[in-house]
């Protein structure tokens, strides 16, 4: 565990609990930006070690500042606002030095900062979207260090703070739930500080895994393995390669990226109490999202491989294959991609139907818990049992109809939350839409699908910007608009609007 001087830890200057936490965020991205550093450093292809290695001196003085001239009152973490408010503020603050390496290195000019910040707010999001062109032509210690932005920000960085920060007992379950909102019936009982280690434990276990598994095949060298293990946990997306599992071609590869991605867009807490339990299969059959989720995913494949089979004139293997791997990166979130020349992994070529169904599945997303993004299985559940009682109500005015999800009955404060998260999505997705249309004129299918990508942080898009494609076939306009829906779509709306309100608060007292 890392240790801090007690002089940070304790009293500084002024309480500021954003300020401080941002802080202790920014010393997390140090060891990273290190070992990117010294990838870098013994690589053969290039030396932009000193890009890494400055911004980890950045980063650490920062932080340390931060932390030594503030401090977390003990009410701090009493009002949802400042809740929020914290987890919002200290991802800005990552982001805004995660993308130093890209400019420092020359990846991306100073005139191009807004291109760094995308590729930055792409990985800390675990969206996975990319505005490089040649991936293979950046350096190994940067490309390692945009794996890395995504492993941070999967399971989370606060969730992470957590781990390490006895001052974030009061308030540090808060500010977990703030950063990876689950239903309490599915959380941890335990204190904050072992729920968070708990969690990142077993994050770190799925990581060393699907790293091991890949490393196994003779089609992938240690770096590739360790690089996409961080980014496949992560449900990120962004691949060391230009056709990102693609470029393997190997079908063996292929299915263990499409477990890891199953296995990374189910709820973590799930999974801890499964090891916990040495292997009781129950956990998982008791929660009546995670079943939804398995029903979804399974019955997909089976539709759109059909479809496949049926509509694009491949051999049986082929179709399977490729929808397989396709239904499986969209819903959980992922965005990899399997393109190869023989195969039909660009779905973006296949029927009307099977992308209606892909739009679904990007906008559902994965469950509670997990690293997956999007609107996400229990929500949806919650949203159509909610419709459904408005039905029986319309004909039993008097009737009495409690929303239940599988035993449990419940609370319609948490039905009235869901519901307005649910039209808060849905209005964003809207107004992204109409905005990439109305001001920078892009196609309507490419808009559509590119705004529910960035806020159920996907990835790929459909039209203009399908696997095959980067970001930059959207206009730099656009790619603010789409990086703005990536933010707020990983710290699930309501994080952001109360983070503005509570500024707004902050500059109403003054």
């Amino acid at each position: 565990m890392m240790k801090f001087p007690r002089r940070f830890l304790l009293e500084g200057l002024f309480e500021s609990a954003t300020i401080n936490i941002i802080g202790l965020t920014l010393l997390f991205l140090t060891p990273g930006l290190v070992i990117s550093g010294l990838i870098e450093w013994f690589s053969a292809d290039s030396h932009h070690e000193f890009s890494l290695f400055a911004t980890a001196v950045i980063a650490a003085v920062l932080g340390l500042s931060l932390r030594a001239v503030t401090s977390i009152a003990d009410d701090s973490m009493d009002r949802p606002k400042a809740i929020f408010s914290v987890v919002a503020w200290s991802w800005v603050g990552c982001v805004l030095i995660g993308m130093l390496p890209y400019l420092f290195a020359g990846v991306f000019p100073w005139s191009r900062i807004d291109n760094a910040l995308f590729e930055t707010i792409s990985g800390f999001s675990t969206t996975g979207s990319t505005v490089l062109r040649d991936i293979e032509a950046t350096s190994s210690g940067i490309l390692f260090w945009r794996q890395l932005t995504q492993w941070y920000g999967g399971m989370g960085i606060i969730v992470l703070a957590v781990t390490v920060l006895p001052s974030l007992g009061v308030g540090g379950l808060q500010l977990m739930t703030a950063e990876s909102p689950g239903h309490e019936s599915d959380k941890l009982r335990a204190r904050s500080i072992d729920t968070a280690k708990s969690l990142w434990l077993v994050y770190f276990g799925v990581t060393i895994t699907i790293a091991l598994l890949l490393w196994a095949t003779p089609n992938v060298g240690l770096y590739d393995a360790v690089a996409h293990g961080l980014s496949t946990a992560a449900i990120g997306g962004f691949s060391t390669k230009n056709g990102s599992i693609g470029s393997f071609d190997s079908y063996i590869v292929e299915l263990i990226i499409v477990f890891g991605m199953f296995i990374g867009a189910m709820n973590y807490n799930l999974q801890y109490k499964f090891w916990k339990s040495k292997g009781n299969f129950r956990v998982f059959t008791r929660s009546s999202e995670w079943k939804l989720y398995v029903r979804i995913t399974l019955s997909f494949i089976g539709v759109i491989f059909l479809m496949n089979w049926l509509m694009e004139s491949v051999d049986v293997g082929t179709a399977f294959r490729d929808s397989l791997f396709n239904v499986v990166t969209l819903a959980s979130s992922t965005g990899f991609g399997n393109v190869r020349p023989d195969g039909i992994g660009n779905f973006v070529l296949w029927g009307t139907a099977s992308q209606l169904l892909l739009l679904f599945l990007m906008t559902v997303g994965g469950t509670f818990g997990s690293t997956a993004g999007g609107m996400k299985i229990f929500r949806m559940q919650i949203g159509f049992k909610a419709l459904s009682r408005e039905l029986k109500l319309i004909r039993r005015p008097n009737g009495e109809y409690p929303i239940k999800v599988g035993k449990e009955k419940i609370e319609e404060k948490v039905v009235a939350s869901i519901l307005g998260f649910i039209a808060l999505f849905i209005s964003l997705v809207i107004i992204g839409t109409v905005s990439l249309t109305f001001f920078f004129n892009e196609d309507l299918v490419t808009a559509l699908s590119g705004s529910i990508s960035a806020m159920s942080n996907m990835g790929p898009a459909l039209g203009e910007a399908g696997p095959t494609s980067n970001f930059l076939e959207f206009e730099r306009g656009s790619r603010s608009i789409i990086a703005i829906l990536m933010i707020i779509g990983r710290l699930e709306i309501y994080a952001v609007l109360l983070m503005f309100l509570s500024l707004i608060d902050r500059l109403k007292v003054r």
